[in-house]
C-alpha cells in the first residue's frame, strides 16, 4: 500500500466517488481489520469497528492532511480510535487477558528496513516503557487503567510513556 496509490483514491472519495472508495476499501481493509482485531480480539467487535471507521473515512476524506502523515497512517488512526471506542463500549478489557509481552508488528504496514529499525528502537526502550506503551497503544488502556494494571503511580506511568515515545521518535529519525 503505497501512499501514491492511496492518495488519489482518497481524494476521489472526498469528491463522493463510490468506485474510488470501493478500491480504497479493497486495498486497505485487510490491514485495517488486522489492526482492529489485534486490539479487540473479538471478530464481531473488530468488524463493527472497521465498518464504523470506513463510514468515518467516507464522511471525512476531505479532512485528510498530507502534511500530517500518509493516507494509511491517517486511516490506521481512525481504526485505532474506533477500536478504542469499541473496547470502552463493550468493556472487552475485563474479558481478555492483558499480556504485557505480545508485541505484534505484523499488522503495521512498513517495509523491511523500517520494520528492522522500529524493532531495534523498541528494543532500546526500558522494559517499563515498552510495557506501558504496548498496553496504552495496542491494548487501549487509559492512564488510570495502566496505573491499576501495573500498580504504579500515575505520574510514573505518564513519564514512562512520554519518555519512551520521545526516545522512539529520536531513534526513528536518525
Amino acid at each position: 500500500m503505497d501512499n501514491d496509490e492511496l492518495l488519489p483514491l482518497l481524494c476521489a472519495t472526498a469528491q463522493g466517488d463510490k468506485n474510488a472508495f470501493s478500491s480504497l476499501y479493497q486495498q486497505t481493509s485487510g490491514k485495517l481489520f488486522a489492526i482492529s482485531l489485534n486490539m479487540l480480539t473479538n471478530r464481531a467487535h473488530a468488524e463493527e469497528a472497521l465498518q464504523d471507521a470506513f463510514i468515518k473515512i467516507w464522511h471525512n476524506a476531505s479532512e485528510y492532511n498530507a502534511s500530517k502523515g500518509t493516507v494509511i497512517s491517517w486511516m490506521i488512526s481512525i481504526v485505532r480510535y474506533r477500536s478504542l471506542d469499541s473496547l470502552r463500549y463493550h468493556k472487552v478489557r475485563k474479558e481478555q487477558s492483558l499480556s504485557d509481552d505480545e508485541y505484534d508488528t505484523q499488522s503495521i504496514d512498513i517495509n523491511y528496513d523500517e520494520e528492522t529499525k522500529l524493532v531495534n528502537c523498541v528494543e532500546q526502550l526500558e522494559p517499563q516503557q515498552k510495557q506501558a506503551i504496548h498496553l496504552a497503544y495496542y491494548k487501549g488502556l487509559s492512564h488510570s487503567e495502566l496505573v491499576d494494571h501495573i500498580e504504579t503511580p500515575l505520574g510514573t506511568v505518564k513519564s514512562w510513556i512520554r519518555r519512551g515515545l520521545l526516545q522512539l521518535q529520536r531513534c526513528l529519525t536518525l
